[in-house]
């Protein structure tokens, strides 16, 4: 963006601030206008569907809402007690992180960074306070501060991931990297240990969740038939077909954090005393909704198998950070690095598999569904212990200790055998030819001159 002044980039961050903020509105609200003006007939308040919708996209960034049933909604749950929904809808979560990440790329190529990412951010942060404002209503209320600073606190983290390693070409910050400022007031070895463990750390957990991602993908095509009959089974029309669908597109990346929860070992609950982890699994009733018919019910004999993914994940990103370690450990004590790296790498990970985990659980309605999802705190302390150790052991393997592997009984045996011996036999050939050629050519030139 050649010549963008800093007007420009001002009202640039307000238009990138309102189009997040409206693609999120707008995926509940205009399949329920579509309803509001073919199922009802423009009759009702169309604002019933405005709030119902900045109520879906709230909790959808982990907002509390508060329910008072009226007298349908006691028969349905036979409680008239306040119902009160703390599980966020991560799908929501996810869309504003990402179009946060694309919006902090397009504000870092106007040179003017550190001014477009506070103006976005503010613009972002009144936007969500004033839809957390019209959502207000004694019947359905959500936590005004939490949607005023949640939904922006996701949507700077989408900036953040994409400003901070980006480098203008152009304006007052060309040149310059926040991630590269900050590196060069550390020590080359603090540097080189603090990247290795959060390569490690996170690398880890994205191998763990990326699993779990394929696993939940094809448990639901291997359950097709059974979600299909599920789906049947509620005698939904067209607009509740639709309403469900959304629904668990939004819950979508719930599920693929508690297969997360299920790999790490501490699994998650689906109801007030249910248990569904590698050691056994008590579900009772589930809720109505298709997509958990793809959980597997019952006892499996191999289960625990499953506790190996976080391990060859953890030694996988050890394997891949070990590089890095070795400028750190330059001092003599490799030992020392690699353990550092390898507990630090274990707590980053773990720190991050818990939040998620945290962010994925909560309630989603009266009696034993008050509680859904994974411990977190369990989640947190297994995964750093488990990606603690798998993550040293890629660290020593793979040589990342500069000189560790080496230590190892095979590595010894290449060691000693000669360079020569590990070549092709052409390649040791023209090697020896090399070698005969060089060692004339220092011959020659020792040989005094002759005086005639």
């Amino acid at each position: 963006m050649p010549g963008v002044t800093r007007r420009l980039t001002v009202l640039f961050s307000l238009f990138e601030a309102v189009l997040v903020a409206g693609i999120g509105i707008a995926i509940p609200l205009v399949p329920l206008t579509v309803i509001w003006a073919a199922q009802y007939g423009f009759a009702p308040d169309w604002m019933i569907f405005w709030r119902a919708s900045v109520d879906v996209w709230l909790v959808g960034h982990g907002v509390d809402l508060t329910l008072l049933p009226n007298a349908t909604i006691q028969a349905l749950v036979g409680s008239a007690e306040p119902v009160r929904i703390t599980m966020a809808a991560l799908g929501f979560a996810l869309l504003t992180l990402l179009l946060g990440a694309r919006a902090g790329a397009r504000i870092a190529e106007t040179g003017h960074r550190i001014l477009g990412l506070c103006t976005t951010t503010l613009a972002f942060g009144a936007l969500s306070a004033g839809l957390a404002f019209t959502a207000l209503l004694p019947a359905a209320r959500p936590s005004f501060w939490q949607g005023a600073f949640l939904p922006t606190g996701v949507y700077l983290l989408g900036l953040l991931v994409s400003v901070l390693v980006s480098e203008p070409e152009l304006g007052p910050d060309a040149g310059l990297s926040p991630a590269r400022v900050l590196a060069a007031r550390w020590s080359p070895r603090l540097r080189a240990l603090v990247a290795t463990s959060l390569r490690a750390g996170l690398g880890a957990a994205a191998i763990t969740v990326l699993v779990s991602a394929v696993t939940v993908a094809v448990l639901v095509v291997s359950n097709y038939a059974q979600l299909i009959r599920l789906y049947e089974s509620l005698h939904a029309d067209v607009a509740g077909s639709v309403a469900v669908t959304a629904a668990q597109l939004a819950i979508l990346p719930n599920l693929v954090l508690w297969a997360a929860s299920w790999f790490v070992g501490p699994g998650f609950a689906l109801g007030v005393g249910s248990s569904i982890s590698p050691l056994g699994t008590v579900a009772g009733p589930l809720p109505a909704i298709p997509l958990l018919g793809a959980i597997p019910q019952g006892q499996f004999a191999f289960a625990f198998a499953g506790l190996i993914v976080p391990v060859v994940a953890g030694f996988l990103a050890g394997v891949g950070a070990r590089r890095g370690l070795r400028e750190a450990s330059a001092d003599g004590h490799p030992g020392a690095w690699m353990f550092a790296a390898a507990g630090a790498g274990g707590v980053i990970g773990g720190g991050t598999l818990a939040l998620l985990s945290w962010a994925s659980a909560g309630s989603a309605g009266p009696g034993r569904f008050v509680q859904l999802g994974p411990d977190p705190i369990a989640v947190g302390l297994s995964a750093a212990l488990e990606l603690a150790v798998a993550i040293g052991i890629g660290l020593a393997v793979g040589g990342g200790g500069a000189g560790i592997g080496r230590r190892l009984p095979w590595a010894r045996m290449r060691m000693a055998e000669p360079e020569s011996a590990l070549r092709h036999p052409a390649d040791r050939g023209a090697a020896s030819r090399a070698e005969h050629d060089s060692t004339a050519t220092a011959e020659l030139e020792t040989v005094p001159p002759r005086r005639d």
